[in-house]
């Protein structure tokens, strides 16, 4: 079994982060898997998504996995300091909501986070405001609503546009210049966003700078750019969302993974 690049998250958002990691990485064998049928992590405790993070990364690194890309920031805030302690061997890569950019680039101070209520509990996301943020005001929104569209594969539409205008209104009127797409299912509504936001606002997203960093850190030798999907919940339905959300297709059929508790 050869070492390739394992990616995980609840479920479809973390194909944005995937999808950059293909670009960076064309050659790179990469496993993904959907934890679908725990879906979705922002609403759990940061302790059962803690658990849930170690379960998935162990299954990861069967199927080979030498670097693993928490595609999630709910389970980056959950889980990456502890996964790192315990698997020194593995490298692993997580989400950090990209508020040093924002503040580097905002004129009115304000600057608008958005994610799951589980990313804002977390110490990580403390610690990125503290060090990068300070005397700024920082707003936030939850908008689990968003997950749920993307995991259905809405991107666009009525339903989309009233969801988005209904979470980024406060932001907007409270002055935020500058949007921190502070969960992985959110990129794929970046037009959405901008359309409602207008042309002054300035929208972060952070899977770019994460596929680099995979980058960086893969000790991978050249493989086939083979692509392995997986899911613990409907097989047929991640493999046509990633296709319609994301472009991302399979040469073989999406994996159905059963989690026994252990």
């Amino acid at each position: 079994m050869h070492p390739m690049i394992g990616v995980f998250d609840s479920g479809v958002g973390g194909l944005s982060v995937l999808r950059e990691i293909r670009r960076e990485l064309p050659h790179a064998d990469v496993v993904y898997l959907a934890d679908q049928g725990r879906a979705p992590y922002g609403v759990k405790t940061l302790d059962e998504v803690a658990a849930i993070s170690d379960q998935v990364s162990r299954w990861l690194m069967d199927q080979g996995a030498s670097t693993i890309t928490i595609a999630c920031n709910t389970a980056s805030a959950a889980a990456l300091i502890d996964l790192r302690a315990r698997y020194p061997d593995v490298a692993f890569v997580g989400m950090e909501p990209a508020v040093k950019p924002a503040a580097l680039t905002t004129s009115t101070g304000v600057i608008g986070v958005l994610a799951t209520t589980a990313t804002f509990q977390g110490k990580l996301y403390a610690s990125v405001v503290q060090r990068h943020a300070e005397g700024m005001t920082v707003l936030t929104r939850a908008c689990p609503e968003w997950v749920e569209l993307i995991e259905r594969g809405l991107d666009d539409g009525r339903e989309v546009q009233d969801q988005v205008e209904k979470c980024l209104s406060p932001l907007i009127e409270g002055g935020a210049d500058t949007l921190v797409l502070g969960c992985t299912h959110f990129p794929f509504l970046t037009p959405v966003i901008a359309r409602v936001a207008g042309p002054q606002v300035t929208i972060f997203d952070p899977a770019p700078a994460v596929a680099r960093q995979v980058k960086r850190v893969a000790s991978l030798p050249r493989g086939s750019g083979q692509l392995l999907m997986a899911t613990s919940g409907d097989p047929l339905r991640l493999e046509r969302v990633a296709k319609d959300l994301a472009g991302i297709e399979t040469d073989q059929p999406v994996l159905a993974c059963i989690w026994n508790d252990d």
